[in-house]
């Protein structure tokens, strides 16, 4: 599993790379045709691996419950991030995952709660939802690409 969450960690670095250019505006900017902006595309992400790995697993998140609850599936932006707010989520980014690594290694990953996402995919245990982890972080990676060649014309 740990060469998995490796991969996302480098994915999620390279995300952050892309956005390191945009200012803190352009990361609150919602572009015309979406319903949120590349901070609440990278806080969702930090979400969603939340719910997924350790809600399901019937254990508390390791992330600020703001962040779990602010940027779950189906929420939008209904606010500007300050700069240090933006660099609270980076830094959570990629943090949450290098706990998932250490959480796993304790084996505390005992229940799940099966559920269907809404992509069709069953995921029944731990390792099944660390395996659904990439085709997500790839969807929100394809959008935030989007965004910000669309910010970056503002």
């Amino acid at each position: 599993m740990h060469h998995i969450i490796d991969n996302i960690i480098l994915s999620r670095k390279y995300i952050l790379a892309i956005c390191e250019p945009l200012t803190v505006e352009q990361l609150n900017t919602t572009p015309n045709g979406f319903n949120n902006n590349i901070i609440w595309n990278l806080g969702h992400l930090i979400a969603a691996q939340q719910g997924i790995c350790y809600i399901r697993s019937i254990l508390n998140p390791v992330v600020d419950a703001t962040i779990t609850e602010y940027f779950k599936s189906g929420s939008k932006p209904n606010k500007d991030f300050t700069i240090a707010e933006i660099e609270s989520i980076k830094e959570t980014f990629i943090s949450s995952l290098e706990q998932l690594k250490k959480d796993i290694e304790k084996k505390i990953f005992i229940n799940y709660e099966p559920f269907q996402t809404r992509y069709g995919v069953t995921i029944s245990n731990i390792t099944e939802a660390i395996q659904f982890l990439p085709f997500h972080e790839g969807l929100h990676a394809g959008t935030i690409n989007a965004m910000k060649r669309l910010v970056a014309l503002h």
